[in-house]
């Protein structure tokens, strides 16, 4: 494929050449034979094109491509004709007024209508003959992107080389850049979208990503939506490099390109007090949220991190990956956190300070279809980890609670309700006892990313072709990032005074339905329904599942919340009515689940849970 710049040259030369050979025959058709122009004649014949080749630059019949050019740019090339031809005259009636010969009056009239013949149809014929049979081709490979900087200009070089991509404009708001050619590309501002959309035939926006926040990004891909247009998100070139995306796979979703929401940053103070020098142990490790709070306690300098899981290939893969990127000492623990011996050994020999406890069973309907072992895992592990630690003397407890847990629906929401309960309890009796010890539970909307989100699933079923399975239209939920889940449990411990229940303040619920559409389109792809019969992606409504709400709460009494020294983390009221019953529902608990008694325990799961 020929580059640009010679493509604009040759589109010169011929200009200049069509334009001499309009004002020759423009004469010849005025005297009906064949016209030997003199000196003076020449120069005038000469001085056409030379007078029309910055008129045509500014009017930027060289900037447009060919293959693209729009019907309604014909006007454009009418009025650079039009304006050139009258400058010519111009200048022909000063030549006069020197005494040369004139130039007679049917001559302007005449280059002005073959000058117009020209210089358009040469274009237009051009378009239709050389691109014609593979415009419909060409037209679905057009794209802009959005973003002139570093990123954009090596996007746009590498996509040079494929021929059946072309780069019909970058979007840019930096003023500075706007109306420059950058690569022979030129900068529009971003109000000129829906311009290059209907006068380009534009199908694909690619955006990178430091050109727009993640608020400005889920604007813009609001704004496309109507347009027909797909939207794909450029990673950075650090995040490449790095390993963090698979070119060829669907790139992982960010909180800023859904939720319409920038992450809530950390206090870097609140990090490093409750963790710097002191020895952490953190269960269930191996998963996507115990993982990802590893990785970031590793860098706040512990003396010591314990992980604990009973997925043995998760927790050999953390210790290697912790290991490569900090000198802190890893203990991998194999074990279930309702092993009381194992939980009593691992407190005292490594001398625990601090426990952050992920270890649960999360998946709401696989724990609905096993009550008995959710109640074993969730409820009695975090019994015997809190009533441990409390004797061993922990300083700061942290227990990853659930949306679910509040008025809870299902036995997965109850049994997180009862590790709430376990976890103020012995709260409570380390302020009787004025230990000094720290007790608190953070309570989360769905986490991005982890595993039994939403996301990874709508992910799954989007490289698969679809369809996108929905429980329900109007289904909504709270999202955060796991990044900032992993610092929200740490910032726990410093900012609570014993038995609270911390919640990150995330904004308004996202629709599930909403955020399946945004994948989509993120995707580069379209949503197949009943106004796009050819889409890529269906998004099919399946039922809500047992247990499911059509709704989350993040706090029993939204009235009762209290700001902290977090701008971004609330603090939710404690309900007045006491505990003391709850060592008995445990011993309860014990026996029904030793028996086996699933109906029992899911009774009594709802009983306490409600109270």
């Amino acid at each position: 494929m020929m580059p640009r710049r010679y493509k604009q040259s040759l589109l010169v030369i011929f200009d200049m050449v069509a334009l001499t050979f309009a004002v020759w025959l423009s004469y010849l058709l005025r005297f009906s034979v064949v016209f030997m122009p003199n000196g003076e004649q020449i120069m005038l014949m000469i001085s056409a094109p030379l007078i029309a080749l910055p008129i045509f630059i500014r009017f930027g019949l060289y900037r447009a491509v060919i293959r693209y050019l729009p019907d309604k740019a014909i006007w454009t090339m009418i009025q650079a004709v039009t304006i050139s031809v009258i400058i010519w005259v111009c200048l022909a009636f000063l030549t006069q007024m020197t005494g040369a010969a004139g130039v007679p009056r049917a001559i302007p009239f005449l280059y002005w209508v073959l000058g117009v013949a020209i210089i358009c149809g040469s274009r237009f014929a051009a378009k239709w003959l050389l691109w014609s049979p593979l415009g419909e081709k060409f037209l679905e490979r057009q794209c802009v992107i959005f973003g002139a900087g570093d990123a954009g200009r090596q996007l746009a070089n590498a996509l040079r080389s494929q021929k059946d991509v072309f780069v019909a404009g970058f979007i840019d708001d930096d003023k500075s850049l706007q109306g420059m050619d950058i690569l022979g590309i030129r900068v529009y501002p971003p109000a000129k979208i829906e311009y290059l959309v209907e006068n380009f035939g534009i199908k694909e926006m690619i955006v990178t990503t430091s050109a727009l926040t993640g608020i400005e990004r889920r604007r813009l891909v609001g704004r496309l939506k109507a347009l027909d247009v797909k939207v794909r998100i450029l990673p950075a070139i650090s995040d490449l490099t790095a390993g963090k995306y698979i070119v060829s796979n669907l790139r992982d979703i960010d909180i800023d390109d859904l939720l319409g929401r920038s992450p809530v940053p950390a206090d870097p103070e609140l990090l490093d007090k409750t963790v710097e020098g002191r020895v952490v142990l953190v269960t269930g490790a191996g998963g996507s949220i115990g993982s990802e709070l590893c990785r970031t306690i590793v860098k706040l300098a512990p003396a010591k991190l314990v992980i604990f899981d009973v997925n043995e290939h998760s927790i050999y893969q953390l210790q290697r990956e912790l290991n490569a990127i900090s000198d802190c000492v890893v203990i991998p623990v194999l074990g279930s956190i309702s092993d009381a011996i194992l939980i009593r050994r691992v407190l005292a020999e490594h001398r625990v300070e601090n426990v952050y406890h992920c270890a649960a069973y999360k998946h709401v309907p696989l724990v609905e279809e096993n009550t008995v072992e959710g109640a074993r895992n969730n409820v009695i592990g975090t019994e015997v980890l809190a009533r441990n630690s409390c004797e061993a003397g922990v300083r700061n407890f942290v227990l990853i609670s659930s949306d679910k847990a509040v008025r809870p629906s299902n036995v997965m929401g109850a049994t997180k309700r009862w590790a709430e309960l376990i976890v103020r309890y012995y709260g409570n009796q380390a302020q009787a006892k004025n230990t000094g010890q720290v007790f608190a539970s953070v309570r989360f909307g769905n986490v991005i990313g982890s595993s039994g989100s939403v996301v990874p699933l709508f992910r799954e079923q989007i490289s698969g072709g679809g369809p996108i399975t929905l429980t329900h239209d109007d289904m909504t939920r709270y999202f955060m990032s796991v990044r900032e889940a992993a610092e929200l449990i740490i910032q726990a411990g410093a900012l609570s005074s014993g038995g609270d229940i911390l919640m990150l303040e995330m904004g308004e619920a996202v629709r599930i339905r909403d955020l399946a559409e945004n994948m989509v389109l993120l995707a580069g792809l379209s949503v197949k329904d009943a106004n796009n019969p050819d889409g890529d992606i269906e998004i099919v409504t399946v039922g809500i599942r047992d247990g499911e709400k059509l709704h989350e709460e993040l706090f029993y009494d939204p009235q009762g919340v209290s700001a902290t020294r977090h701008p971004k983390i609330l603090r939710a009221q404690r309900r007045v009515n006491g505990l003391d019953h709850l060592p008995g529902s445990i011993d309860e608990l014990r026996s029904l689940i030793e028996k086996q008694d699933a109906e029992g325990t899911r009774k009594l799961l709802y009983t306490i849970a409600a109270s």
